[in-house]
């Protein structure tokens, strides 16, 4: 994923299978979330991105860090023709298919610190570029199969759907998307596998495009169970900004106006639920935006997490966490660093307590 020009990407977490679960809507736990080992997560989680396409051990980083939760980004297909549309890899390489267990190393030492893996399937490249597995695969089944594949590949409980440039407006990838997933639910229902689905979405202060709200409102039709909404609060994209936006109001009136949008489209789920299903993800320092407009600092990411306790927030990340460090000062969206001047692991030293 990278910061989205006008639409974000989108991340997954895990948690319990609900028993309660409302079909087609947002999830309502009936107990606590539980890690394969069955040990019990926390009801909040701070799970920075992981750049898997660039070079690092993830057990390094997230060791150097603090972090314990980590949300690896990217699933995609192989290809968007043939067998490879249906293939799923890490990064879109054929040459890492699921099937070989990458980052496996990785994922066992942050279950050794008791923490855990969340993956996101996407990103701008794969979604922009119809290497998405919902977009490239035709067929449902074989979607519902990778899925699979992937929990026990990895002994994993939570995933993230990451959807934004064209995966956005592609009305055949959301519908595969969703009924696979239905069917990934039903799965490992059947199994008793706890299981959390997290879609990530851009969005505006004003809250979401109807677009945005039509790939939720499938997820309805279809029964498909979302648990958890994380919004992207970064690369706005608001006009010709002439002045540097306050990040932490944007973010905050965003989530207020997502909320009330919920309220119609999940009407059976009340207020404090739908709160504890939303989620925020931040860009620490300079994000894409041409003007430097938009610059999260630590002083932002305070008062979002502040807001995010207070609301009971399922869910804070930033992207991503190789940038997690001042070592490019100026420097606009940066793979490797923020582009402000920071301490290194300044975001996720200030944002790790929130797991909990």
């Amino acid at each position: 994923m990278r910061p989205r020009s006008r639409y974000l990407w989108a991340a997954v977490t895990a948690s319990t299978l609900l028993a309660s679960g409302l079909a087609g809507g947002l999830g309502v736990a009936s107990a606590a979330p539980r890690s394969s080992a069955g040990a019990v997560l926390p009801a909040r989680v701070y799970a920075p991105y992981f750049e898997a396409y660039l070079s690092g051990s993830l057990a390094t980083v997230t060791k150097q860090s603090g972090a314990r939760f980590a949300t690896l980004a990217f699933l995609q297909a192989a290809g968007k023709t043939g067998s490879a549309a249906c293939t799923l890899t890490w990064n879109g390489d054929k040459n890492q298919p699921v099937s070989k267990g990458g980052y496996r190393s990785g994922i066992r030492y942050l279950r050794s610190v008791h923490g855990d893996a969340i993956v996101s399937f996407g990103g701008f490249s794969a979604d922009n570029g119809g290497t998405e597995i919902a977009d490239s695969c035709h067929s449902v089944p074989a979607i519902a199969a990778d899925y699979e594949q992937l929990v026990r590949t990895y002994n994993l409980h939570r995933l993230d759907m990451d959807i934004e440039a064209n995966s956005l407006t592609n009305t055949a990838g959301i519908d595969r998307r969703n009924r696979a997933i239905a069917m990934l639910e039903s799965w490992a229902r059947q199994r008793g596998i706890p299981l959390w689905i997290q879609f990530t979405l851009g969005v505006e202060p004003t809250g979401f495009d109807q677009t945005t709200l039509n790939i939720l409102r499938n997820a309805v039709k279809n029964h498909t169970r979302v648990d958890s909404i994380n919004l992207m609060v970064f690369g706005y994209y608001l006009g010709k900004e002439k002045h540097a936006l306050n990040m932490h109001v944007l973010a905050i009136k965003a989530a207020n106006t997502v909320h009330s949008q919920l309220a119609r489209v999940y009407p059976t789920v009340g207020s404090a639920n739908l709160w504890h299903r939303l989620g925020f993800t931040m860009l620490p320092g300079i994000d894409d935006y041409p003007g430097k407009t938009e610059v999260t600092s630590s002083a932002d990411a305070q008062i979002i997490m502040k807001f995010a306790r207070s609301k009971g927030m399922d869910f804070l990340s930033i992207w991503a966490l190789q940038r997690d460090n001042g070592g490019c000062p100026g420097t606009i969206d940066s793979n490797t660093c923020s582009g402000i001047a920071q301490t290194p692991w300044a975001f996720s030293h200030l944002l790790e307590p929130y797991t909990g």
